[in-house]
């Protein structure tokens, strides 16, 4: 399975000269715990930087920052992680892993958005499919159970 496959086509994005609290008001409004900062070009959006709400806790609020004087491009992450969207799942999950991040834009050959995987996303596609095996192996059960005399 590839992470375009799976990946969350709705990314909550904003420009790196918007306020943060502009993204903290985005992040509320669309339920999200982060929202990906972008350059825009040739009409497509480049993702530069990732911006979360632990970002805005431990960087602006941990340490008595006015957050009214902070831009998405002050705080963001720079060390931006992507995965293109016909890499493989199991290599994209291992990269999250061996990373230690959370959230990563999906980018296209040509490096534009196309989307982001998180690892909520992939934790309800693996209870899906867990969900999925269970149902089967119930199934299972119940025939053998209906063969007995």
């Amino acid at each position: 399975m590839q992470v375009g496959e799976v990946c969350n086509r709705d990314v909550v994005i904003i420009d790196r000269n918007d306020p943060i609290s502009d993204a903290a008001k985005l992040m509320r409004l669309h339920h999200v715990g982060d929202v990906v900062v972008v350059e825009k070009r040739n009409g497509h959006c480049f993702p530069v930087g990732i911006l979360t709400d632990r970002d805005l806790v431990v960087e602006v609020l941990a340490n008595d920052i006015e957050p009214d004087t902070l831009l998405a491009g002050d705080v963001m992450s720079f060390d931006l992680i992507t995965v293109r969207e016909n890499e493989g799942l199991p290599e994209a999950i291992k990269r999250m892993r061996d990373k230690g991040i959370r959230r990563m834009p999906v980018v296209s050959a040509d490096g534009s958005l196309q989307g982001i995987l998180t690892m909520d996303d992939l934790l309800d596609l693996i209870t899906e499919q867990l969900a999925d095996l269970v149902m089967l192996v119930g199934r299972e059960q119940r025939r053998e159970s209906d063969r007995q005399p």
